[in-house]
């Protein structure tokens, strides 16, 4: 994407940050609120995320379209988000390809099992499934997907 600029998270992204997130989870799984999680979103994100990860912003024309968040430690990618106009657009996989350049030794992540578009994407950028479990907040059964040089 020719148009995508990425650059470091600021204190000012906090809220376009929560409003991507929760517009492309309500897209992904419309069966949960994600709305009435805000608050706990907000939480994880400042408490947890932020201080504990490298988090990369995705511009298109000055406005943030995408994030992705990834302990630079221990590889865990927990999250790329997308604004859902932007999807299939190529601003997945230049996060994706940003993260592996934090972690280049390896990345791993979990994918909820009814979430097939993601999966087909790891699995097109190299990913494999080495496990299986179940997400800790939603109780919902996840992949366990890990990418090796």
């Amino acid at each position: 994407m020719g148009g995508t600029f990425l650059r470091p998270y600021r204190a000012d992204d906090l809220e376009p940050a929560l409003d991507l997130w929760r517009r492309a989870w309500d897209r992904t799984m419309p069966e949960i609120d994600f709305g009435a999680r805000l608050g706990w979103w907000r939480g994880r994100w400042s408490n947890e995320l932020v201080p504990n990860n490298e988090i990369v912003i995705a511009e298109e024309s000055g406005k943030p379209v995408g994030f992705v968040v990834i302990d630079k430690n221990s590889g865990y990618l927990d999250q790329i988000v997308v604004d859902p106009a932007f999807w299939g657009g190529g601003t997945a996989r230049v996060l994706l390809d940003e993260a592996k350049r934090i972690c280049p030794g390896g990345i791993t992540l979990d994918v909820n099992q009814n979430n097939p578009r993601a999966l087909r994407f790891y699995q097109r950028e190299g990913f494999d499934i080495s496990g299986t479990g179940t997400n800790p907040i939603s109780g919902k059964p996840i992949y366990r997907c890990a990418w090796r040089p």
